[in-house]
């Protein structure tokens, strides 16, 4: 087996260094082949920045590969600007490294560049991600690390062009990596993009954080060493316990829920995490916090046993600790830690002793895309569209236990046209959490939601379509008045019949 020479590139030695933490000899011989394939392609390119084009491949490929993600990937992503790009034909890509690999690299190519050229085009473009998401969701995390790679230099851009792309990450790339449960790649697509969309805005927040980092790092410290002891003690099998700075993006959207006037209510800007060895030590590690510490009424999640619809799972809580001062734990294993930061990548995630990481089944994320893929062909406006894709999400329950994944702020007729048509139309009232509330009261994540139906009822009311958030809601209360209207109007025309 030939020894692997290098080229005097730096980007290409931190790519095959972080390889060889988890790939086989023979990868690493494949993915210098690729690159070499790669960067004759792009021989001559180069980037607004200056830099060989080549860079930019290196880099998609070197986020992905910190990731511990497969090789086929790793390849496809070196590869993935080539047919679009240069002279080099998919024909050729497959020829000498497959049709897998280049069955990915036409899905990123078929992909394009999303613009803003009007809603009709803008939709369009947003059916062709789902399409992509629904045939190989590979396709959509090269994307993003190609996207990430793009944020990090777009000071090399002209400001108008700058502005577009980060509104693009911020308003399109991160929300649907939030869906993936993508949590890493969510935050870096953020926090790129803020200072390009809300510069001042993000100097504001970016001090408030340092701030308040400046007054808390010695007492956190100090918080995780008891946390730790307290654990050893009781016996628990924890691997890690560290602080996790809230996001910049993140943090600003806290803030404007709260008011800047009320930046001390914001108790996450640190939480402190625990790593554990399993879900019987995430809840043992619960207690032993909840032992040393009085936890804050109304602020303990339990997302284990309710993981959120992009599968997120951990323990919450928030306590008075030491002193008074309030902090966040956030308590999880190891997979569901993995699963947090990657997603619907940890699919393709491979250990430290190089071995595939079992992870949830992908069809939940395959059967989002062609549900979406769908309803997106019968959207036009893109103000509906942004209520029912790229909002926060919510996850709420039948009192079967069924759970229904809707936009934040959904109200109960929105839960009930979700279930079906029929529910909807003879929707009369509602309870939440066995509680009777107004069919425009907002929902919350972990709210129980039971339909009281009248059968009587002719259909939905036309003052609905001023609170329902989804656009499934909306088109099937419009097209009931509107059949309603048409059967009234004969009903009208049509001759009486004749009594006998």
């Amino acid at each position: 087996m030939r020894e692997i020479i290098l080229k005097n590139d730096p980007e290409l030695k931190d790519l095959l260094d972080e390889l060889k933490n988890y790939c086989r000899k023979d990868d690493l011989i494949m993915a210098r082949l690729v690159y070499d394939f790669a960067d004759k392609a792009h021989e001559g390119q180069m980037r607004k920045s200056g830099v060989p084009y080549i860079k930019h491949c290196l880099a998609t490929a070197y986020i992905l590969a910190k990731m511990k993600i497969d090789i086929g990937i790793i390849i496809a992503a070196l590869l993935h600007d080539v047919p679009e790009d240069t002279h080099v034909t998919l024909e050729e890509v497959e020829k000498n490294f497959g049709h897998d690999v280049a069955s990915l690299v036409k899905g990123v190519t078929k992909l394009g560049k999303l613009k803003y050229r009007g809603v009709e085009r803008y939709i369009e473009n947003l059916r062709k991600m789902f399409v992509a998401m629904a045939e190989d969701i590979r396709v959509m995390i090269i994307k993003f690390a190609d996207r990430i790679n793009n944020l990090a230099t777009l000071d090399a851009l002209p400001p108008k062009k700058r502005h577009r792309i980060a509104l693009e990450s911020l308003e399109i790339y991160a929300p649907i990596a939030n869906r993936l449960g993508m949590g890493e790649f969510k935050s870096l697509l953020e926090d790129l993009s803020f200072p390009h969309i809300y510069p001042k805005e993000y100097e504001k927040v970016f001090q408030v954080r340092q701030d308040y980092l400046a007054g808390q790092q010695a007492y956190l410290d100090r918080v995780m060493q008891i946390a730790r002891e307290e654990m050893t003690a009781a016996g628990i099998n924890w691997s890690d316990v560290h602080g996790r700075e809230k996001t910049l993006y993140s943090l600003y959207k806290k803030i404007l829920s709260k008011g800047w006037d009320n930046v001390d209510k914001v108790y996450d800007i640190v939480a402190i995490r625990i790593i554990v060895g399993d879900v019987g030590d995430c809840y043992a590690a619960l207690g032993i916090i909840h032992k040393l510490w009085r936890p804050l009424k109304g602020r303990i999640k339990d997302y284990i046993s309710q993981p959120k619809p992009n599968g997120y799972k951990s323990l919450h809580t928030t306590v008075f600790c030491a002193e008074g001062r309030i902090v966040e734990f956030q308590i999880r294993d190891a997979e569901m830690h993995g699963e947090a930061e990657h997603g619907i990548a940890a699919h393709w995630h491979y250990d430290e002793q190089g071995a595939k990481i079992p992870a949830r089944d992908i069809n939940w994320a395959v059967e989002l895309a062609s549900i979406q893929k769908n309803i997106l062909e019968k959207i036009s406006d893109l103000n509906e569209l942004k209520v029912d894709f790229f909002r926060n999400r919510i996850f709420v329950f039948t009192p079967q236990g069924d759970v229904m994944d809707l936009p934040e702020d959904a109200t109960p007729i929105d839960f009930a046209y979700n279930i079906h048509t029929d529910v909807g139309n003879h929707c009369n009232g509602a309870k939440v959490n066995d509680q009777m509330v107004s069919l425009d009261a907002p929902l919350k994540s972990g709210d129980v939601v039971e339909i009281i139906m009248d059968k009587n009822r002719k259909g939905p009311s036309p003052d609905w379509l001023k609170t329902v958030k989804t656009h499934s809601a909306k088109s099937r209360i419009k097209s009931n008045l509107k059949h309603s209207r048409s059967s009234l109007w004969l009903q009208m025309i049509l001759p009486k019949p004749k009594k006998k």
